[in-house]
């Protein structure tokens, strides 16, 4: 096989160094990649970005699959261009990528459908979202209706709160109930009918240890099967997953964002795609090969299928550029990866670019440290050591990521 992935941040990476380690794959490409992911495949040039450039490119380079990476091509119907050429792409098309691409679509099907999530107000405008807010309690939730790269969403303690978050936020909006509980990311392969889950990962948000901050793409994340139950995997695959799949026909990657609260698992939002960070410890830890699941659910075939995953957690702490979430400087020298590499640890390229003189800043988020152990804890200390060993001038990272994890342990275990 000769595989195209589009995108060039932190989850193509780690998609890139997984697919390229297939005995099924000859060679993998990326578009526009980064200096990370040049280093398990070929990157190019993707034009413009349109579907149309991705759909000359893939055929450029006689691609037998396409995996798209982030969600504006897949909203701008990167999938609906390959699928009437014929070439082989696993994503969703832009009808159902709309699950991501519009809060207020996707409020309304999860209503419709009798799905559980949030109780919710669309409002066009401020005008109107202001006239929302009294039928809410403090602390709500207020999202941005378009993508935002993980930044349009406020949790607001209080009306002066709330106010900015709809000065700041482009219209329409979405005003939320605030739930309470834990939030875990559930991720399945799906080719329109038949569903392959991954093991739950939990996302960490906020810029601050101990969730403060304002909201950013992601700051880490760890995946362990210890985050759900059997019965609570079971319930979100039959309350959430499938008959979202069933009403949509969604191809790709669905990403369920969920809050596990007392009534149940409810659902904060959809992404079309895997999540960053999200996709870096989910990789790090699956054992099976990705490459022909990902071929034959895109040809409407994906076969029921147990996936094999490493016994122990994986663990990704994002290091960040000073400012992260707001306004960032790049161009800071990046030392230490290779250093961090012979401890174990994979360190994943988002925000990168290769200067003549080193490999240098070029995002808000820089690199996805990951590592695995035999438990949650030796996890989180194999990606801390690692981390420690990397610096670049205003270097920022959570010191707490996989803590709440550790806290669920402890207490499964404690008496025993």
């Amino acid at each position: 096989m000769r595989v195209l992935i589009i995108g060039g941040g932190g989850r193509e990476h780690a998609l890139a160094w997984r697919i390229a380690q297939s005995p099924e794959v000859d060679r993998v490409f990326a578009a526009p990649g980064n200096p990370g992911i040049a280093r398990v495949a070929t990157c190019l040039r993707v034009g413009d970005g349109s579907p149309e450039a991705c759909l000359a490119l893939a055929e450029s380079v006689d691609a037998d699959l396409t995996v798209v990476g982030p969600e504006a091509p897949l909203v701008a119907g990167v999938v609906d261009a390959f699928r009437a050429r014929g070439c082989a792409i696993f994503g969703p098309t832009a009808v159902a990528a709309r699950l991501e691409g519009s809060k207020v679509f996707a409020k309304n099907f999860l209503q419709q459908s009798n799905i559980p999530t949030a109780g919710f107000a669309a409002a066009p405008d401020a005008a109107a979202a202001r006239r929302a807010l009294d039928r809410f309690t403090y602390p709500l939730v207020i999202k941005q209706d378009g993508l935002a790269a993980g930044k349009g969403v406020v949790v607001a303690e209080d009306r002066p709160m709330a106010e900015a978050a709809l000065a700041s936020l482009k219209p329409p909006f979405v005003i939320e109930e605030f739930l309470a509980g834990e939030e875990v990311s559930y991720i399945v392969l799906s080719d329109g009918r038949n569903v392959v889950p991954l093991e739950p990962t939990q996302d960490h948000k906020a810029v601050f240890d101990g969730d403060t901050g304002p909201n950013t793409g992601g700051m880490g994340a760890y995946c362990d099967s210890r985050i759900l139950t059997a019965a609570e995997s079971c319930a979100i695959l039959d309350r959430i997953v499938r008959p979202t799949i069933e009403a949509t026909g969604f191809t790709g990657f669905l990403y369920a964002g969920l809050m596990m609260t007392s009534d149940g698992p409810k659902v904060l939002e959809f992404n079309a795609r895997l999540g960053d960070p999200e996709t870096q410890p989910i990789m790090h830890r699956l054992r099976t090969d990705l490459a022909p699941l990902l071929l034959a659910a895109a040809r409407g075939a994906l076969p029921a299928a147990n996936l094999e995953w490493a016994p122990g957690p994986s663990v990704c702490v994002v290091l960040a550029s000073a400012g992260y979430p707001g306004a960032f400087p790049a161009g800071k020298a990046i030392h230490g990866i290779e250093a961090a590499e012979a401890t174990g640890a994979t360190v994943f390229q988002a925000g990168t670019r290769q200067a003549s003189a080193a490999l240098e800043t070029a995002g808000g988020r820089v690199l996805g440290v990951t590592a695995s152990g035999p438990d949650l804890a030796a996890a989180i200390d194999k990606a801390y050591a690692a981390a420690r060993l990397i610096h670049f001038d205003g270097m920022h990272y959570r010191t707490d990521i996989g803590r709440k994890g550790l806290t669920r342990y402890n207490k499964s275990t404690a008496g025993t």
